[in-house]
């Protein structure tokens, strides 16, 4: 006797939680979680193939479909009136009159179109292939063409490699999986290079711990693909809410300081023991940074302050109050002695070692300095970033901001590049939840290249060393002069570049 079919509110809840999330409803998606209590569900932690709701629903039309058409020992072939979800189904036949049985499997059912909010996507009934093998669900152009996924999200096959002139591209199997964060949670938030040593890699996960990697290369082939272990590993806390937030190595590379949701900041050296440790944020610490020389550490806490530490002597220099109630969310290093912190209050605070007040009070969020330290871009909710004059501002002049519009959402990510060939104007680029990446002229305001390839918000920015090549958080890498796409790898549909 076959089993009983059961339907429960938990699983129709999270299949249109996967769905909020494919379509990019993140609000919606929030709130149902939370409403519906789904982190309570153990179906929450099930894969959900991409667009399994639609799919379980045209299996339902196509259902009804055989259901109404039915007629004595066939299927009714000439009906003209198409199904739908919503709309209750009337038969309209041929100009006879006459239902004509279909002697064929599938006789009498048209095809079904998946329609979105731009264009509609035909999926046949009838087998596509010899075999007898239907394509589950309606297949995106960049799946087809960039990599065959498996089960776990991890690519199948790696995407060919695209030939464009003038660039050195990464081979076809340079594509390294280190698979070590598992306990507890195995979203990896945050990694950084070390800066004076090749190859060196550390990485900050869920799961509250730290891994190092030694990296082999090759100046000539490329990343050397290898089942790679890390070479030291370190369990910060028990604590369920010790997410990684920030890493950022010392100019020397000997030292790292780490951020995490568990209010306690760290600094560790190249083998993973531990330097210093310090408990005074009472909140969540999202960025920790080393100044330029790194004698300094400056904080942004959820506790609403930025607190700077002298490294050497391992002890809290000060405490900064300068965003009231909201919380300090991100901070920057102008000079050795000055930094800029922004907080919830969409306020950007310039601020010196010397002092308490802020230097100057500026109206923004999201903040990074240019390479020399003289020039500020700030990126906005208003959909707009910003370059100013640090220099202007010290001196109390405040000339206009070059304004940089374009965005039709908040930013994202806001980035300077790292090298400017002589005689021109320094690049910057910026990403937003309107799913594109422009890069711009920081002086003149143009926007030389808008990148749309993504289907999905962009969350992070990353150039080479170099300058010359651009990678936006999702998964592709830009050649920037002329914003063609020279490799490209995917780390899932449902899963996103942190």
């Amino acid at each position: 006797m076959a089993g009983t079919m059961t339907i429960t509110a938990e699983e129709v809840n999270c299949l249109i939680h996967a769905y909020f999330q494919d379509s990019g409803f993140q609000h919606s998606a929030f709130t149902l979680r939370m409403e519906g209590r789904l982190d309570n569900s153990h179906h929450i932690k099930k894969h959900i193939p991409r667009g399994e709701l639609v799919e379980l629903l045209s299996k339902a039309l196509l259902y009804s479909e055989v259901e109404a058409h039915w007629k004595e020992d066939g299927l009714a072939s000439n009906c003209k009136n198409n199904f739908s979800l919503l709309e209750h189904h009337v038969c309209s036949f041929d100009a006879d009159g006459q239902s004509h049985p279909s002697t064929q499997p599938n006789g009498g059912l048209t095809s079904l179109a998946i329609v979105g909010d731009t264009k509609s996507k035909r999926k046949s009934v009838t087998p596509s292939s010899e075999d007898g093998h239907v394509e589950k669900r309606p297949r995106r152009e960049d799946e087809d063409s960039e990599s065959a996924m498996a089960v776990d999200g991890m690519p199948k096959t790696i995407p060919k490699e695209h030939k464009t002139k003038g660039a050195t591209l990464p081979k076809s199997e340079a594509v390294t999986v280190l698979r070590a964060h598992k306990s507890g949670g195995k979203t990896v938030f945050v990694a950084s290079w070390n800066p004076t040593s090749t190859g060196s890699l550390i990485t900050g996960a869920r799961d509250a711990t730290i891994m190092y990697w030694d990296i082999p290369t090759n100046s000539h082939d490329g990343l050397v693909v290898s089942s790679l272990q890390p070479t030291a590993k370190i369990s910060l806390t028990n604590s369920a809410k010790a997410d990684l937030t920030s890493l950022d190595w010392n100019k020397d590379g000997t030292l790292v300081a780490i951020g995490s949701l568990d209010s306690v900041l760290r600094i560790c050296d190249t083998s993973g023991k531990t330097y210093m440790i310090d408990h005074h944020h009472k909140g969540p610490i999202f960025a920790a940074k080393f100044s330029p020389s790194g004698q300094w550490i400056v904080t942004a806490s959820l506790d609403n302050t930025s607190c700077v530490w002298d490294v050497k002597d391992k002890r809290l220099h000060r405490q900064y109050r300068n965003h009231g109630d909201a919380c300090c969310l991100d901070v920057d290093w102008i000079g050795d002695s000055i930094f800029v912190s922004s907080g919830g209050d969409c306020l950007a605070h310039i601020v010196s070692l010397s002092g308490t007040k802020p230097l100057q009070t500026l109206k923004l969020t999201m903040v990074r300095c240019n390479p020399s330290r003289t020039r500020l871009i700030s990126g906005s909710d208003d959909t707009t970033a910003r370059v100013w004059n640090l220099e202007a501002i010290l001196m109390d002049k405040m000339p206009a901001p070059v304004v940089l519009k374009g965005h039709t959402k908040c930013l994202t990510s806001v980035k300077w590049c790292p090298y400017t060939d002589p005689g021109t104007h320094e690049l910057v680029a910026t990403a937003s939840f309107d799913m594109t990446v422009r890069l711009w002229d920081s002086v003149t305001g143009d926007c030389l290249q808008l990148l749309t390839d993504h289907s999905k918000p962009v969350y992070s920015l990353s150039f080479s060393p170099e300058g010359r090549l651009l990678v936006p958080g999702r998964r592709k890498l830009i050649i920037i002069k002329t914003g063609d796409k020279v490799w490209s790898w995917s780390a899932g549909m449902r899963l996103g570049i942190f």
